[in-house]
């Protein structure tokens, strides 16, 4: 798909080799027809899948009108995400099915931790920062607002890059700012969003991805939500395919974390299914893969409904058990 080597080597020797990168569209393209085409899980399979997914949720509020009561809703959910009596009925009723995180601006970190405190629960609190969501301040700025989310107990801090570094090919500077990130992230989680609307092209899209590992981060994620163009398949072919080539080249794992406008069940599974055949099974957790979503879970819950309504056999269980 691309015309680029693995090689390990200084960070400026592989920037200069970047340059010379170029996507093969029509080959992204037609991947990403062929993965929709599968057939995704059906019966039990697919009720088993789609608690995968709900293990890899996000679950996320952004909103200009949050308030300490709605992230302490968001939380309550995050913890309990689906009903106890569907989990009773598949026997998944005592195994911790949580989403993934809860992620929600700078402002609101300390309300999510106090709340999951509260309840018992080591559930990630995931910050968006940087000046989200176009990362038009101050590097400075950018950087103490990552610095206090770190500070009221986020453990995992979604970051954005400034995107005209990127789209005016200034590589080796964007390098140097997500460095600057990675050092105020501490120990917490650097998930690095690409705004992948606002990049142009496919090859704009695996330089910066490829920039991105480089320089520290522990996920890629497509987009902030508020971008017109978010996560889209092919896009996301080219992004795990750079996740691909750089642990090919350094041994390292990246997670990818697709976000905005994912609000179905089927498109879950077919998410999930993108990460299967591109990454393989290692990825199908929520250390390396993660669902931006703040609606999605409603849908899963009425997917998963009616395969809970008959008894199930221990077979089933197992499959419920074995997946999780």
């Amino acid at each position: 798909m691309v015309r680029w080597r693995s090689e390990t080597g200084p960070a400026a020797h592989i920037l200069i080799r970047i340059s010379k990168v170029r996507v093969n569209t029509q080959a992204v393209l037609k991947r990403a027809q062929q993965i929709q085409s599968m057939k995704t899980p059906k019966k039990q399979w697919q009720a088993a899948w789609l608690l995968k997914a709900v293990t890899c949720i996000d679950l996320t509020t952004l909103a200009g009108d949050d308030t300490p009561s709605n992230v302490h809703r968001l939380c309550l959910k995050a913890i309990q995400p689906v009903r106890y009596d569907l989990l009773k009925s598949m026997d998944m009723h005592d195994k911790g099915v949580t989403t993934g995180a809860v992620c929600v601006y700078p402002s609101r970190v300390a309300d999510a931790v106090k709340t999951l405190k509260a309840a018992n629960s080591s559930l990630p609190v995931a910050s968006v920062a940087t000046g989200f969501p176009a990362g038009q301040t101050p590097l400075e700025t950018r950087l103490q607002e990552v610095r206090m989310a770190v500070d009221d107990g986020a453990t995992e801090i979604d970051i954005v890059i400034n995107r005209m570094l990127a789209i005016t090919g200034q590589w080796e500077a964007m390098y140097d700012e997500i460095c600057q990130f990675r050092e105020a992230c501490g120990d917490a989680h650097m998930k690095t969003i690409l705004a992948i609307g606002e990049l142009g092209t496919f090859t704009n899209v695996y330089k910066a991805s490829l920039v991105s590992m480089m320089a520290g981060s522990d996920f890629i994620k497509t987009s902030t939500g508020k971008e017109a163009v978010n996560a889209t398949y092919p896009v996301a072919i080219v992004m795990v395919r750079a996740i691909r080539d750089y642990f090919l080249s350094t041994g390292h794992k990246v997670g990818f974390k697709p976000a905005g406008g994912i609000r179905t069940a089927k498109e879950s599974l077919v998410w999930l299914t993108l990460i299967k055949e591109e990454l393989g099974n290692d990825w199908l957790c929520p250390h390396l893969f993660r669902l931006g979503a703040s609606s999605l879970l409603a849908d899963i819950e009425r997917q998963v409904g009616p395969h809970t309504k008959k008894k199930h056999n221990k077979r089933e269980s197992l499959i419920y058990h074995h997946l999780l």
